[in-house]
């Protein structure tokens, strides 16, 4: 999973760097690179063991690539989806659903003998938050529903929109950048200034019902290709094209900045203009709404509660029972903890692009409830809760397992613990095991659901791997299978996932922009130690 957090220990770091100018042979005398022989990558990883070996792909690489997807097939038995079967890349603005991508993906897999796990139903990151800001009524309508047709201008040729006076050019743009929501916006190039006459340059909506003095609640998305002041503006219209009221002049800037506008309804039928005639330059506008203002009041209390929580139960059952009998294991929860222990809300959570924290609303009932919704989408499936840093903070540890525990308890359908294991060559193989032997406590399975190992904790520029560092990262991988072998139950063990395939197209790489190979593979898909070390570890080698 591609994360925003990563704790990692980093004291190997600087013993690496002060033996750099030290020869092989020194190196293997103090102990360093002398662990083992990791020449030996014969063979698959998956005939190793009875559980999945799993490989975390994604969907764009699986098709770009043969050796990608042949390394795949050959030494997995099931993939986790890096993205596809996440929120943002299922739900889309209006609440519906698409798994045109994540359908083609399942199919190759399966296609290809692959067992596909099903990630991730519930987290705080990679959320469509422009829908769920609708739910809260933080978003443009609230829980109202939008009157205005094709406000977001994706139908057609802007069905029922109309130029009005000038002769500006008015156009769809797809462009990225150019568009807010969906794959369309309106694009308005007005060739010359028209200083108090906006209307010279209008566009026009459809007509929509209204009541009389009843108000409405206008917002919309624009920016320009140059900033101006006093460049845009609304105005209504009734049937017969009288009986307007106006907004004040508003600025533009050269980023999307959502405006509001609440006007009183004169007539039964009612139009929005867009108003550019004022200055020249390029204007993008996209995704007007109006709703009844008395509607359009966020929920609070009980009813922002009730409507969150039915917005969580809609998404893990429509996405299980989209593939209920075909994905047999869901990440329910992810992520539900801060390395201090504490439940996620929105004052430990850092805010930004696509976080939306269940638990803020829900609070720790939400955990029960999810797990609640995925069993009666599927009663077959198993289902799990995942965590990073587990082996590094006692706090989360014990957080996470008190959780499990009580969900046990209470009877709640958790089947196992995911731990994601985003580790380092320097991570202390104490807290490894301390870790799996906490989770194995509680009775349900244990799974490794993101495996990798950072040989360059230290993000030093254009590293490469020595002799020592590549049997560091060896032994790692070979200690924290190991590890999973001795304090795991054979009837607890889930499976290992490592997440990614070839160094070049790790997410450490790719999203974190580190300097690392944290992976099993070579960019040209050769196997590395790290796979000789993983090896000896499913093969029960004392480290």
């Amino acid at each position: 999973m591609k994360k925003r957090y990563l704790q990692n220990s980093y004291w190997a770091t600087l013993a690496i760097v002060a033996m750099l100018g030290s020869s092989c042979k020194k190196n293997q005398e103090m102990g360093v690179a002398n662990y083992g022989d990791f020449a030996d990558t014969t063979g698959t990883l998956k005939s190793l063991v009875s559980f999945p070996i799993g490989l975390a792909t994604e969907y764009p690489l699986s098709t770009a690539s043969n050796k990608y997807m042949a390394t795949v097939k050959r030494e997995a038995s099931a993939i986790t989806f890096g993205n596809e079967l996440k929120n943002s890349s299922v739900l889309k603005d209006d609440g519906t659903y698409n798994f045109t991508t994540a359908d083609a993906f399942y199919n190759l897999a399966t296609t290809n003998g692959l067992q596909v796990y099903g990630h991730t139903l519930v987290w705080h990151s990679q959320q469509n938050t422009t829908y769920y800001a609708k739910v809260t009524g933080g978003g443009a309508s609230g829980s109202a529903p939008n009157l205005l047709t094709n406000g977001d201008f994706e139908t057609g040729s802007f069905d029922g929109w109309a130029a009005y006076n000038g002769a500006s050019s008015f156009s769809a743009t797809t462009t990225t950048g150019e568009v807010h929501g969906g794959a369309k916006a309106l694009k308005v190039v007005v060739a010359a200034d028209n200083p108090g006459k906006q209307y010279m340059v209008q566009y026009a909506s459809p007509l929509f019902t209204t009541t009389p003095n009843s108000v409405y609640k206008v917002t919309f998305w624009v920016k320009a290709y140059a900033a101006g002041t006093g460049a845009i503006r609304l105005s209504t219209q009734n049937s017969t094209g009288g009986n307007a009221s106006y907004e004040g002049d508003q600025d533009v800037t050269t980023a999307y900045t959502q405006y509001t506008w609440t006007f009183t309804a004169k007539d039964p039928q009612t139009r929005i203009l867009l108003d550019m005639g004022q200055k020249a330059n390029t204007y993008l506008v996209d995704d007007i709404s109006v709703v009844d203002n008395a509607l359009a009041s966020p929920p609070t209390g009980a009813a922002l509660v009730t409507a969150v929580d039915n917005a969580m139960k809609t998404h893990i059952q429509t996405v299980v029972g989209h593939y209920a009998g075909k994905i047999k294991q869901w990440d329910v929860l992810n992520e539900p903890f801060t390395d201090a222990g504490a439940l996620r809300d929105n004052s430990n959570t850092a805010a930004g692009s696509g976080i939306f924290v269940w638990q803020n609303y829900l609070g720790r009932a939400y955990a029960a409830s999810a797990f609640n919704y995925a069993h009666a989408a599927d009663p077959a499936a198993e289902l799990f809760m995942n965590e990073y840093n587990l082996e590094t903070s006692t706090a989360k540890l014990t957080a996470f397992v008190g959780l499990a525990n009580e969900l046990k308890a209470a009877g709640v359908p958790i089947t196992g613990l995911g731990t994601q294991l985003h580790i380092s060559i320097g991570t202390p193989k104490a807290g490894i095991d301390n870790m799996f032997k906490a989770l194995a406590a509680t009775g349900l399975k244990v799974r490794i659901s993101e495996l990798d190992v950072r040989a360059n904790p230290g993000d030093m520029g254009n590293f490469t791997l020595s002799s020592f560092t590549a049997a560091d990262q060896a032994v790692t991988y070979k200690y924290v299978v190991w590890s999973y072998l001795q304090n795991v139950p054979a009837a607890q063990r889930a499976g290992i996932t490592v997440w990614g395939v070839d160094d070049a197209t790790s997410w450490i790489i790719t999203s974190q922009k580190k300097s690392d190979l944290p992976l099993l593979f070579n960019a040209d898909f050769s196997k590395k130690p790290a796979y000789a070390g993983f090896k000896q570890g499913l093969q029960g080698q004392t480290p």
